[in-house]
């Protein structure tokens, strides 16, 4: 058997290359990847790094919504880490709605109302712990679209939720919501309770990693008046999951299923998701 020696020079710059490589190993952070879920999750933004979100999803409406009859969200949301446990993020929609033949306007499209965002992660999970990560987020959602044309509400909604996220596994984690929109309205353009005042929403998802760079889940979610009058409220299922194509950027999907006039009837959805 021969061995070759290698040189102190190349030595050098091969343990240069392990540094180097170890280093942005370290530093790059790895995509939280809850898109498309509406299920939030309990994780935030590392400190002073961005997160970036684009999703593009496409509804056929209730016929209670008539005579609109179908939706495209295209979904821009920034979020940023302040602290290590705190991010705030600010999230906009460019809505297109297509109405009835001899509506007016047989189209509508524009900027829907903007949403900005402060989460709270106060309780993180421990291995080998029964507790699971805790957070709470605050949303404050401004009338930025022309509710004319029924992109926007006209009204200022302030909305509050809890998160509830635990590791059933190393592969598997469940994740529940529980949320208060105290004023304004739910709507995104057509979808959504368009009653003012107090709405409740919950909702649960369970994800799954099944190759290191696949991971797909379940969600339920709803939504209901302070009333709980089922029919003007809002069910929707989805299957869905995403794939890293890098550490910090992955390709998002989903299939949405919906019930009660709030929902759409089917959708889909396809996004990226962007750490930096």
């Amino acid at each position: 058997m021969t061995y070759t020696m290698q040189t102190p020079a190349r030595s050098k710059r091969f343990f240069r290359v392990i540094r180097a490589t170890a280093f942005l190993l370290l530093v790059t952070p790895v995509a939280a990847a809850q898109q498309p879920f509406i299920t939030d999750d309990a994780d935030t933004t590392p400190k002073h790094h961005f997160h970036f979100e684009f999703s593009n999803e496409f509804d056929l409406l209730q016929r209670a919504s008539f005579p609109s009859l179908k939706q495209n969200t295209a979904d821009f949301e920034l979020d940023y880490g302040v602290f290590n446990a705190v991010e705030i993020g600010i999230e906009s929609p460019l809505l297109t709605i297509v109405n009835a033949r001899r509506s007016v306007p047989a189209t509508a499209t524009g900027l829907g109302d903007t949403n900005s965002s402060l989460k709270y992660n106060f309780l993180k999970e421990r291995e080998h712990s029964r507790r699971p990560a805790m957070a709470v987020a605050f949303n404050l959602e401004l009338p930025t679209g022309d509710i004319r044309r029924q992109l926007g509400s006209g009204l200022s909604d302030f909305y509050m939720n809890g998160i509830l996220q635990k590791s059933l596994s190393h592969k598997t984690k469940l994740r529940l919501n529980g949320g208060i929109l105290f004023s304004g309205n739910e709507t995104t353009g057509v979808i959504g309770i368009k009653t003012r005042g107090t709405v409740f929403t919950g909702g649960g998802s369970l994800v799954r990693r099944f190759t290191p760079r696949l991971q797909f889940g379940v969600e339920l979610t709803g939504a209901v008046t302070k009333h709980l009058q089922l029919g003007k409220g809002r069910l929707e299922t989805l299957l869905g999951g995403n794939y890293q194509l890098r550490n910090n950027f992955s390709v998002d999907f989903g299939l949405v299923a919906g019930k009660y006039s709030a929902s759409p009837r089917v959708g889909a959805q396809l996004g990226i998701s962007i750490d930096f």
